[in-house]
């Protein structure tokens, strides 16, 4: 059975090697000493959220959202920047159950609700959309580049 828990600090390690498969499948280079590092900052200065999903004792994917805010609706919103279920492990119901948690938690503080943004051919959209994600089609996104 898949448990899905919010993780700290003590889960860290098994955070590491997920988060970095993530990574490398955006084309990044493996690096667990970097992601440690990136992640025991996040979690230490709660400025992440990251729910985990477990069978029997073994980490299969990860969530992270960051809070941020609207100034609109002067309400909280959270960002889901990651999402990531090992390979084996797809199509078995895991990415959804940890989209179902972030909603949840979402609902819990009160929140105006949850942004993604994915790439247009991603897969996954069929999943989001599943869960009553609306897509954007109002507005465009734009991203300035401090590198």
């Amino acid at each position: 059975m898949i448990e899905i828990r919010r993780a700290n600090r003590n889960d860290i390690a098994a955070i590491v090697p997920l988060f970095d498969a993530y990574r490398v499948f955006y084309e990044q280079q493996s690096d667990e000493k970097a992601a440690k590092h990136f992640l025991e900052e996040r979690l230490t200065k709660s400025e992440s959220i990251v729910f985990l999903a477990f069978e029997n004792q073994k980490a299969l994917g990860f969530l992270q959202l960051y809070p941020s805010f609207s100034s609109v609706s002067m309400q909280a919103i959270y960002i889901l920047n990651d999402l990531f279920v090992i390979s084996d492990q797809r199509k078995k119901g895991i990415g959804k159950a940890l989209l179902v948690m972030a909603q949840q938690y979402c609902k819990e503080k009160n929140g105006k609700g949850l942004a993604l943004e994915t790439a247009v051919d991603n897969p996954a959209q069929f999943l989001y959309e599943s869960l009553q994600w609306k897509k954007d089609s109002h507005c465009f996104h734009y991203f300035w580049s401090a590198v």
